[in-house]
């Protein structure tokens, strides 16, 4: 059997890291990227870190280039990218934001998915490998919320980049699959941070906060184990998939 190669975007925690963990054990070689390091996952055989600011779209296609040259693309027979990393803030109202804090998480949760998919494609179009994009996605690229403007624009926009590419793809010789995966609510730092706002700044952080308290926060690590058995699958792209449904 060939190997299976994922290129993980935010490996350094929550849903990332516990990705590139199971991805691991199962024997899948693993790209990781992050402004992190990678302590968690270091001297793992399958595994490479990659140091990156995703917020630097420029260096995104050279880091792409670089990640790839490493692949032992012979023998590959899947190759995937996980776009995972995502920032939350700024959460408050958007006359509140700074351009900088705007333009960071545009170009985190937005501008280096697309061109990290972009650039993905364009690099492994010569292979003959199954390839797929999987972008990870929230309900709040659907549901508006005060304060969240800037993640809920990002993500959809998300969701609407995804089912583009997966029209164009659908016109291809050996498409690349794409796939919107929703996994509902986590506990990771994200939701952290949501509940550390006080309430004038961020009207929701109550809610954030009693979703914690009630335990409906699902785990990373079981989410993650979702995602990658819905990796197997030929999704429908059009339709963004959600961990909760069975």
């Amino acid at each position: 059997m060939g190997h299976r190669s994922f290129i993980v975007t935010g490996t350094s925690k929550g849903i990332g890291l516990q990705l590139a963990q199971l991805l691991l054990e199962q024997g899948d070689r693993v790209y990781g990227i992050s402004r992190g390091t990678d302590e968690l996952l270091h001297g793992h055989d399958l595994y490479k870190h990659f140091q990156y600011d995703l917020s630097d779209l420029m260096g995104i296609e050279s880091l792409v280039i670089r990640i790839l040259e490493m692949v032992p693309l012979q023998e590959t027979e899947f190759i995937g990218l996980i776009n995972n990393a995502a920032m939350l803030e700024p959460l408050k109202p958007i006359d509140q934001c700074s351009i900088e804090e705007i333009s960071k998480n545009l170009n985190i949760s937005l501008g280096a998915p697309m061109i990290l998919s972009s650039s993905f494609i364009r690099q492994t179009k010569h292979l003959s490998a199954r390839r797929k994009i999987v972008n990870l996605t929230s309900g709040s690229g659907s549901y508006p919320a005060p304060s969240m403007a800037a993640y809920c624009t990002s993500k959809a926009g998300i969701n609407m980049f995804s089912a583009c590419v997966a029209m164009e793809q659908s016109e291809r010789t050996n498409p690349v699959e794409v796939m919107a995966f929703d996994p509902g609510m986590v506990d990771t730092e994200l939701q952290a941070v949501a509940r550390g706002k006080c309430t004038d700044e961020f009207a929701l952080s109550g809610l954030f906060n009693q979703v914690y308290e009630a335990g409906q926060l699902r785990s990373p690590r079981e989410v993650a184990k979702q995602l990658i058995e819905r990796i197997e699958e030929n999704g429908d792209a059009n339709k963004v998939i959600h961990s909760l449904e069975n």
